[in-house]
């Protein structure tokens, strides 16, 4: 008979290393996060961590609706089914699914090995935060870029919304385009590329705009054409 029981669940004490992309979450209010433990039986295993551990993480469960969870992964997966539909089923009755219990508790035990990855280390930290700080930035340009009724889409039509957005869009590629040739012109000049630093060229990004004038009148000369080298 073939053991279908999880890896984890067969070697009580060892936690396995997930990807990092699996995703990699900034949480917030870190220190309010409950962690939980591997095992039972040895509360002394992690005393700098004391104070934030709750109760083991319930493997028996996850062994038990392995076979479930992998069934339900896969539909969604594979588009035979919503993940919608399946939460419905979930929550139709007002005792917990077993099979949706199993699912969080595979949760708290990711939750709890990446709490731990990140508070041990700096470098994920920072790549973290860099990635997030990408994406504020970009947020916030298309804050500038699409300014008008607060950026909201005033719409219900479905039409009227995705060429809102495809013309965003349009003028999100655009802006990086000539952001990209801008920088690209100005570290052509040997002098200014002597001058960067490594770290100074992992801060480069095309995600600027205090050159654009979102507001007031723009007239466009169809002639001419910027003074940059493609």
């Amino acid at each position: 008979m073939t053991d279908r029981t999880p890896p984890r669940s067969r070697t009580p004490g060892i936690w396995p290393r997930p990807p990092l992309t699996r995703g990699s979450p900034r949480i917030k209010r870190i220190n309010k996060v409950r962690l939980y433990r591997p095992a039972a039986g040895d509360p002394d295993a992690y005393p700098r961590l004391g104070p934030a551990l709750s109760r083991p993480i319930r493997w028996d469960i996850i062994a038990e609706q392995y076979d479930q969870m992998i069934k339900y992964a896969t539909a969604i997966r594979a588009g035979t089914a919503s993940t919608e539909a399946i939460l419905r089923r979930f929550t139709r009755v007002n005792a917990i699914h077993p099979t949706y219990q199993a699912m969080i508790e595979v949760g708290r035990a990711q939750r709890t090995i990446f709490v731990a990855r990140y508070l041990r280390d700096r470098d994920l930290q920072r790549e973290i935060n860099e990635g997030l700080n990408v994406v504020e930035s970009w947020n916030r340009a298309n804050s500038v870029i699409s300014y008008g009724k607060g950026g909201d889409i005033a719409t219900n039509r479905r039409d009227e919304q995705e060429l809102s957005v495809l013309c965003l869009r349009v003028l999100q590629a655009a802006l990086v385009y000539i952001n990209t040739l801008m920088v690209q012109d100005v570290l052509a000049d040997d002098e200014w590329a002597a001058q960067l630093t490594d770290a100074d060229r992992r801060g480069l990004t095309p995600l600027f705009w205090t050159h654009v004038t979102p507001y007031g009148e723009v007239k466009l000369d169809m002639s001419s054409r910027l003074s940059l080298r493609i």
